[in-house]
């Protein structure tokens, strides 16, 4: 989620992420925006184990520096208010039938 412009990237869906898996989503999100990618400097990010090494590589290689988010209630404020709002606004009104419906 750009916080500026409120631009949500949204890439693959998995039940099991790996490493490698979340290092392609970097280098998916790199293609996707392009020559917009020179104005990143950070990624805030989880700190699951997942989403490290090399995650952290393809990004550093853009010259984007990873950020874990502390250990706080409020540190993902605007991730969680995001994440509330689709619950509210779509899922709420929507019944899902199965994985490949909600994809």
């Amino acid at each position: 989620m750009e916080i500026e412009t409120r631009r949500v990237h949204i890439f693959g869906v998995t039940a099991d992420p790996t490493g490698v898996w979340t290092a392609q989503q970097a280098r998916n999100l790199l293609m996707d925006l392009g020559e917009r990618a020179d104005g990143f400097k950070f990624l805030i990010r989880a700190r699951d184990g997942k989403c490290g090494g090399g995650c952290d590589g393809v990004l550093a290689g853009a010259d984007v520096r990873m950020l874990k988010i502390p250990r706080s209630p409020r540190a993902d404020a605007f991730a969680e208010r995001f994440v509330g709002t689709l619950r509210r606004e779509c899922l709420d009104h929507l019944l899902v039938h199965g994985e490949r419906h909600l994809r």
